[in-house]
């Protein structure tokens, strides 16, 4: 029987390599970032399954080919092994999302109250992806703490957030009801 490269069992001791050979402990910062990096990308694809519109369905599927860029990004010791311009997150990337923020927000109304998580599957899902997103930013900037991190990465997740937040706010006015915080429940 042919033996599966899934597994390596190098893991076994609670230590793994990044990319670049140097081996660390699996609660190192690095591992944390690029393994909720990896979180984040698992729930995207979990969103596109409740999304119908194509544009946005593109979308995504670009922003999942850049978390795992982002994912490879934070695996290397960057210190030294410097990654190529082109393979990490540039201003095109970073325009991409804004533009698409622009987009959508053109075409929803005005935020005037605080959204709650809801108002349909897709935005549920959404709303999901924003937070474990702001949870990614906040584990890369503590990899920042101790070892450089390309300040496009950081821009980049940092959009992410704000995009999530729009296509929800865009699926609960499309397939649902936008859903406000009302503060005389309290």
């Amino acid at each position: 029987m042919k033996k599966s490269l899934v597994y390596t069992k190098t893991g076994d001791k609670g230590t793994t390599s990044l990319v670049g050979g140097k081996r660390v402990v699996k609660s190192h910062v690095r591992l944390e970032a690029y393994g909720t990096a990896d979180e984040l990308n698992s729930f995207v694809g979990f969103l596109t399954e409740e999304i119908d519109d194509e544009h946005d369905l593109e979308t995504l599927s670009y922003i999942q080919h850049k978390l795992f860029t982002v994912g490879s990004y934070l695996a290397t010791e960057t210190e030294a092994i410097p990654p190529k311009a082109a393979s990490i997150i540039t201003e095109k990337d970073i325009a991409l999302l804004e533009n698409e923020m622009d987009r959508m927000d053109s075409e929803l109304p005005p935020l005037r109250q605080f959204v709650l998580p809801g108002g349909s599957e897709s935005a549920s899902r959404a709303h999901i992806c924003r937070t474990v997103c702001r949870r990614t930013e906040r584990c890369i900037y503590r990899v920042k703490e101790e070892f450089p991190v390309d300040e496009h990465v950081l821009m980049f997740v940092n959009r992410l957030s704000d995009y999530f937040f729009l296509l929800a706010r865009k699926e609960s006015n499309k397939k649902g009801k936008e859903i406000f915080w009302n503060q005389t429940l309290i």
